[in-house]
């Protein structure tokens, strides 16, 4: 079973993408801030890391740039803030395997994070 660790501070939304992500057999951990999700990354091995960009502590920027060299999984963004094509193709070459826009439907996220974990 792949495991997810989705960072969001929205408890409703978290809630709702771990039942989602739940359905189709993922096992995904929730964290609700920066620094416990960057304690959790650094503790236990994911397959995925799912990050918001806002968060109360830091950005999800902030969380891919410090995990990225050291933690091996893979990486994506799940936000309602609209980026350009040329700064997903940035994203894409720094490391980051996609970039998903709020809102979503389940057959386009559970797609999109099973292309990400192939």
């Amino acid at each position: 079973m792949k495991k997810i660790l989705y960072v969001e501070d929205n408890i409703d939304t978290a809630e709702a993408v771990k039942v989602l992500l739940g359905s189709v057999g993922y096992d995904v951990t929730l964290s609700h801030n920066g620094k416990d999700g960057i304690s959790l990354a650094e503790s236990e091995k994911f397959d995925l890391i799912l990050l918001d960009i806002m968060l109360p502590d830091m950005s999800g920027w902030d969380i891919f740039e410090k995990l990225r060299k050291k933690v091996k999984a893979k990486y994506a963004f799940l936000s309602a803030i609209p980026v350009s094509g040329d700064r997903i193709s940035e994203l894409k070459k720094s490391g980051v395997s996609d970039y998903i826009m709020k809102p979503f439907t389940k057959a386009d996220l559970t797609s999109k994070i099973g292309k990400i974990l192939k």
